[in-house]
C-alpha cells in the first residue's frame, strides 16, 4: 500500500511539474511572440480605426441620415477599445526600454497575451462593420421642409387669408378648412406661405405641403406623402397597407396637412389622413367649392382678387425700373386695371411688359391688351387655356346661362333672382315651366358656375358679377358661335350716346346697351332672331319710336329699368315671343298700352316704381302671366269719382290671372286708390290657386284676416310671403340686410296696439318679425311663445312701451332658441333684453345683436344671459346713455373665460357713462377681430392684456381716448399700438 501510495504521488508530481513545465513554456512563447503581437496589434487597430473614418465618411456625405442606434453602439465600442489599444502601446514602449531579466519574462507574457485577445476583438469589431450592412439610417423628417413661396408683403388681400386660416388653426373645434377660388387667384402662394409660417409652425410637429395629382391617384398621393415622412413603401401596391403605415406614422404628432390643387373629391381616410385626436389640421386649396364642401371642410375661405392698389404694387415689382419711364405710369394702371386682380395674370402681363423699353411700346402694349384674347399676347395664352377648360366642361345649358353673364358690364352687381328669370325666359332650362321649380334649377346652375369661380358672389348680398377677364373670354367663345352672336356695348357709366348702326343689329341674338347715355333709338331695325334686348339704365331715353318692335317677334325679354321712357310704342303689340317685361324704376311711365292683348307668352311682368298709382285693367288680358311685380305711387289721379270709377274697372283684374305664382303689390301710405279695393283684391288673390309667393301690404289686420281665412295656400310649407300690416314708409324690410341668404317668410307690423291672434297666427309661420311703433306691450313674449319662437330675425323700432324684449316668467321652456339676428331701435322704456328667468338654450343661435337709442337701457348681458350666446358674432350699442357695463360683473362671478367665443366685432358708441366691457382681461376673446369705440370717454380700461384676444385685428377710437387709457399689464399698450387706428365716421 506504501508502494502504491508513493507510486501515485509520483505520477502526480510528474504531471505537476510536466504541467508547469508548459505553462512556463507558454509564458516564454508569448514573450518571444510580443513584438511579433505588438505589430499585429498596430495593424489590426489601424484597419478597424479606418473603417470607423470610412463610416463617419459615409454618414456625412448623405445629409438626409444620421447613426443607427446600433452604429453608435459599436462606435462607442471602438471609443472603449481604442483606450485600450493606447495602454497597451504605452505598455510596450515602456518595456522596451528596461533591461531583459527573468522577473520581466511574465510580465511580457502578459503583455503579448492581452495583445493577442485585443487582435481577436479588434477583428471582430471590424466584422461588425461590414459593409453590406447599413451603418446608417435615415434622418426623421425635418418638422418643416421650407418652399420659400412667392412674397406676399404687397398683397394684403392673402394676408388677411393667411390671418384667416391661421386663426381657424388656433380652433379646437375647426378640422378642415378649405381655400378656393378661379385659377390664378393665388391659392397655391397662400398654401405655400402657410407652410413656411414660422408661427404656424411651431403649432404643430410637423408640416406636410403636397399637390393632388392631376387624376386624384390616391396611390400618387400616397407616395408623395410617405416620401415627406420618409417611409419606405415603394413596391407596395396595396393602398390599404400604405395608408395605415401613414396614419400609424401620424399616430402620436400632431399634424398640419396642406393639400394643394385639389379638383376632384378625395377621401383623406383612404389616403393615411386620420383624425388622430391630437388637434391635427388639413387645409386644401381647390378652384371648386363644391369640392371643399364634399371633402367636409369646417370652414371656407372664398380667395377674393387682389385689390387695386395691392395689383399695382405687384405690377410695379415684377416690371422693374422700366415703369418709370416719364409717361408710362398711367398706361400702368390701365395695364394694370385689365388684369382683373388675377395674380397670375398680372404676373404674365408684367412679364411681357417688363421688355417694353419705352412709352410707345407701352401704349402699343395696352391696345393689344385691351383687344386680348382676339389678339395673341406672349405668355398669356396659358390663362386663356386654363379658363376655357372650365367653360369646356359645362353642359350645354349651363354654358347658355355663363355667357349670358357676359351681356353685363365688367364687375356689374347682378341680381341673382333677375339673372334667373332671365335664364327661364330664354329658354336655357329646359322643359322647367313652374317658376319655384326653375328658381331651384336656376340656384344649382349658378352654383355651378360659382363653384369653377366662372361667377363670383358680390359683396352685396344676393348679388353675383363677372369680372373682366372671364367676360373676354365669354364675350369671345359668343363670337365663334353659329347660334348666339352677342352685340354688347354695355359701358357702365362711360356712355354711349348714338345707338349702335342699323347693319350691326342684323344677325344678333343678344343685345345688350347697358348704362349708357342714349337719347333715341333707330326708327326701324332688321332683327328677326333677336332673343334678349337689354336697355336698363339709359336715364335719357325717354322715347321709343313706334316701329322700332316691329322686326323683333322672336323677342324673348325686354329690359327697360331705369329708363327715361314715358310711355311704350305701339309696336309692342310685335312682341309676341316676349317672356319678361322689365319696367322698373321707369318713373316717368304714367301708363301701359291699351292694348297688350298680343302679349300672349308674357310670363314676368314688373312695373315697380314706375308712375302707376292704381292696378290697370290691361293686365287682367295677360293670361300667362306667371310673376306679376307691381308698386302703387301716391295717388295724383284727380276726383274720387275718377278714382271710384277705377276701382271698379280694376276690381276683377287679379282674379283671371289663374297661372300667377308670384305676386308683389307695394303700395305708397298716401295712396288713396288701394284702401277703396284692397278688400277686393285680397279675396282674389286668396283665390289663386298656384301661388307661391306673396309680398302684399294689408292696410290693417282685417284685411290680413280676409286672406289668412280664405286661402288655402299660405300655410303651406313651399309658400312664402312678405306680409306688411299697417303702412310705413319704406317697403323694405331692414331686419334682412343682416342676414347673407334669403329668409322667405317675413311679417311686418306698423302703428298696432296690444295682441291680436291673427298677428300671432301669422308670426307664428313667420322666419323674420319687424314690430314698429307698436304700442300696448311690455315684451313681445305677449304674442306667445310659441308664436315668436320661430323667429330667425327681429327688429324692434319705436316701441314705446317695451320694457324687456323677452321675460321669462312667461315660459319655461328655452326662448327665441332660433333667432340670429336681433335689432333694437328707439325703445325709450326699454330696460333690459332678457327679464325673469332664463331656461337653457335660449338665444343659443343669435349671431347679431344691434341697439341704438335707448335711453333708459341699463343691462346688455345680464345675469346668465351671457353664458347663453355661444354664437353671437357682432354686437353694436350705440346712443344708450344710461349703460354702464355691457357685462355686469356682480351678475356675472365666476364667468368663464372662454363665453362669446365667437365674437369677431364689438362697436360701442356714444355711450357717456359706459365705464367697463368687462372688469379684467381673464376673458379669452378668442375670435375677437376689431373694436370699434367711439364717443365712450368715461371707458378707460379695455378687457385686453397681453396674451388674450390673439386675433384682434384693430382697435377704431379716438385718438385724445387712447392716450387717456390704463392698463393692468406692462407691454399691452404696446403691444395693442400697432393695430390702433383713428375712428373716422
Amino acid at each position: 500500500m506504501v508502494e502504491a501510495a508513493a507510486s501515485a504521488i509520483a505520477v502526480e508530481a510528474y504531471r505537476d511539474g510536466r504541467n508547469l513545465i508548459s505553462y512556463v513554456t507558454k509564458k516564454f512563447d508569448y514573450a518571444d511572440d510580443l513584438d511579433m503581437n505588438y505589430k499585429r496589434l498596430k495593424e489590426e487597430s489601424d484597419r478597424l480605426f479606418a473603417r470607423r473614418e470610412d463610416i463617419e465618411a459615409q454618414v456625412q456625405r448623405d445629409k438626409t441620415k444620421k447613426m443607427s442606434k446600433e452604429c453608435e453602439a459599436w462606435f462607442y465600442r471602438v471609443k472603449v477599445i481604442e483606450q485600450e489599444v493606447m495602454k497597451l502601446e504605452n505598455e510596450f514602449n515602456k518595456g522596451k526600454k528596461r533591461t531583459w531579466r527573468k522577473r520581466y519574462i511574465l510580465s511580457r507574457s502578459n503583455l503579448s497575451r492581452r495583445m493577442v485577445k485585443m487582435c481577436e476583438e479588434l477583428h471582430s469589431l471590424w466584422v461588425d462593420a461590414r459593409v453590406e450592412t447599413e451603418v446608417a439610417v435615415e434622418k426623421p423628417p425635418e418638422p418643416v421642409r421650407l418652399i420659400n413661396g412667392p412674397k406676399i408683403e404687397n398683397k394684403s388681400s392673402l394676408h388677411l387669408a393667411i390671418a384667416e386660416v391661421r386663426g381657424h388653426l388656433r380652433d379646437r373645434d375647426v378640422k378642415r378648412v378649405g381655400v378656393w377660388g378661379m385659377y390664378g387667384i393665388g391659392k397655391t402662394t397662400i398654401l405655400q406661405n402657410l407652410n413656411d409660417d414660422e408661427e404656424i409652425g411651431k403649432m404643430f410637429d410637423i408640416v406636410i405641403y403636397v399637390c393632388a395629382s392631376k387624376d386624384n391617384c390616391i396611390e400618387t398621393l400616397q407616395c408623395a406623402i410617405s416620401r415627406r415622412l420618409k417611409l419606405h413603401v415603394e413596391g407596395n401596391d396595396d393602398a390599404g397597407e400604405v395608408a395605415w403605415r401613414i396614419s400609424k406614422d401620424l399616430e402620436k404628432k400632431r399634424y398640419l396637412f396642406l393639400l394643394d390643387e385639389v379638383l376632384e373629391s378625395l377621401d383623406l381616410h383612404a389616403v393615411g389622413i386620420r383624425d388622430n385626436g391630437n388637434d391635427s389640421k388639413v387645409v386644401l386649396a381647390s378652384r371648386y367649392e363644391y369640392v371643399c364642401c364634399d371633402m367636409e371642410v369646417d370652414e371656407f375661405i372664398n380667395v377674393k382678387r387682389l385689390s387695386e392698389d395691392d395689383a399695382w404694387k405687384m405690377f410695379r415689382e415684377k416690371v422693374g425700373q422700366n415703369i418709370n419711364l416719364p409717361g408710362v405710369e398711367p398706361i400702368a394702371r390701365l395695364v394694370v386695371n385689365e388684369c382683373a386682380g388675377l395674380p397670375l395674370l398680372i404676373d404674365r402681363v408684367a412679364r411681357n411688359f417688363r421688355k417694353k423699353d419705352n412709352i410707345y411700346l407701352w401704349r402699343d402694349g395696352l391696345r393689344s391688351l385691351r383687344r386680348w384674347p382676339n389678339v395673341k399676347i406672349h405668355g398669356m395664352d396659358e390663362v386663356l387655356e386654363f379658363l376655357r377648360f372650365f367653360y369646356d366642361d359645362l353642359d350645354d345649358g349651363t354654358k347658355n346661362c355663363f355667357l349670358y353673364g357676359a351681356l353685363y358690364p365688367e364687375d356689374y352687381d347682378i341680381f341673382v333672382d333677375y339673372l334667373l328669370e332671365c335664364w327661364k325666359a330664354r329658354g336655357f332650362m329646359g322643359d322647367v315651366i313652374d317658376f319655384i321649380e326653375a328658381r331651384g334649377r336656376g340656384h344649382s346652375i349658378l352654383r355651378d358656375l360659382i363653384d369653377v369661380s366662372l361667377l363670383e358672389r358680390s359683396e352685396r348680398m344676393k348679388y353675383v358679377r363677372m369680372n373682366k377677364v372671364i367676360r373676354n373670354m365669354a364675350l369671345k367663345i359668343s363670337s365663334e358661335s353659329k347660334f348666339s352672336t352677342f352685340l354688347v356695348q354695355a359701358q357702365a357709366g362711360e356712355g354711349l350716346h348714338k345707338p349702335p348702326k342699323e347693319d350691326e343689329w342684323k344677325g344678333v341674338t343678344e343685345i345688350s346697351l347697358i348704362d349708357n347715355k342714349l337719347h333715341s333709338l333707330p326708327e326701324k331695325v332688321e332683327c328677326e332672331g333677336l332673343r334678349t334686348l337689354l336697355l336698363q339704365k339709359n336715364h335719357d331715353l325717354t322715347l321709343i319710336p313706334e316701329s322700332f318692335f316691329r322686326s323683333m317677334q322672336k323677342l324673348q325679354v325686354l329690359d327697360l329699368y331705369g329708363s327715361g321712357i314715358k310711355s311704350l310704342p305701339s309696336s309692342i303689340s310685335s312682341l309676341t315671343n316676349l317672356t319678361a317685361l322689365y319696367l322698373n324704376s321707369c318713373s316717368d311711365l304714367m301708363e301701359l298700352p291699351a292694348d297688350m292683348r298680343s302679349l300672349i307668352n308674357l310670363e314676368i311682368l314688373d312695373i315697380r316704381g314706375t308712375g302707376l298709382s292704381y292696378l290697370p285693367v290691361q293686365i287682367g288680358h295677360l293670361l300667362h302671366l306667371r310673376c306679376l311685380r307691381i308698386s302703387l305711387s301716391k295717388s295724383c289721379m284727380g276726383s274720387l269719382l275718377e278714382q271710384s270709377k277705377l276701382a271698379q274697372i280694376s276690381q276683377n283684374v287679379i282674379s283671371g290671372l289663374s297661372l300667377l305664382e308670384e305676386l308683389v303689390i307695394d303700395v305708397d301710405p298716401h295712396n288713396l286708390w288701394w284702401d277703396g279695393v284692397v278688400k277686393a283684391v285680397t279675396e282674389q288673390v286668396a283665390t289663386l290657386t298656384k301661388l307661391t309667393s306673396l309680398s302684399f301690404c294689408f292696410p290693417s289686420i282685417d284685411c290680413l284676416k280676409i286672406f289668412v281665412t280664405s286661402s288655402s295656400l299660405w300655410k303651406d310649407f313651399s309658400f312664402t310671403f312678405r306680409f306688411s300690416v299697417g303702412y310705413h314708409e319704406s317697403t323694405a324690410y331692414k331686419i334682412l340686410e343682416h342676414f347673407e341668404y334669403e329668409i322667405f317668410r317675413c311679417l311686418r307690423y306698423v302703428n298696432g296696439e296690444g295682441v291680436n291672434h291673427v298677428i300671432s297666427e301669422v308670426l307664428a309661420e313667420a322666419e323674420v318679425f319687424e314690430l314698429i311703433h307698436h304700442k300696448g306691450i311690455s315684451s313681445i313674449t305677449e304674442f306667445g311663445m310659441d308664436s315668436i319662437n320661430k323667429m330667425r330675425g327681429c327688429l324692434i323700432e319705436g316701441c314705446t312701451d317695451i320694457v324687456s324684449i323677452i321675460n321669462g316668467a312667461h315660459t319655461v321652456e328655452a326662448s327665441l332658441g332660433c333667432l340670429e339676428k336681433m335689432v333694437i331701435k328707439n325703445a325709450p322704456r326699454l330696460l333690459s333684453i332678457f327679464s325673469g328667468p332664463l331656461h337653457s338654450g335660449s338665444l343659443a343661435r343669435l349671431t347679431t345683436l344691434s341697439i341704438y337709442n335707448c335711453p333708459k337701457l341699463l343691462k346688455i348681458f345680464s345675469s346668465g344671459v351671457v353664458q347663453q350666446l355661444s354664437e353671437l358674432q357682432q354686437l353694436r350699442v350705440e346712443e344708450c346713455q344710461e349703460i354702464r357695463e355691457i357685462i355686469i360683473g356682480v351678475e356675472n362671478i365666476g364667468l368663464e373665460t372662454g363665453c362669446l367665443p365667437k365674437l369677431k366685432m364689438l362697436i360701442l358708441e356714444n355711450l357717456p357713462k359706459l365705464r367697463s366691457i368687462w372688469v379684467d382681461d381673464s376673458l379669452e376673446w378668442p375670435s375677437l377681430e376689431g373694436v370699434t369705440v367711439y364717443m365712450c370717454h368715461s371707458l378707460i380700461r379695455l378687457p385686453f392684456g397681453k396674451s388674450n384676444a390673439i386675433n384682434l385685428k384693430y382697435i377704431k377710437g379716438q385718438i385724445a381716448w387712447w392716450k387717456k387709457l390704463e392698463w393692468a399689464e406692462d407691454g399691452t399698450r404696446e403691444r395693442l399700438q400697432k393695430i390702433f387706428f383713428i375712428f373716422n365716421q
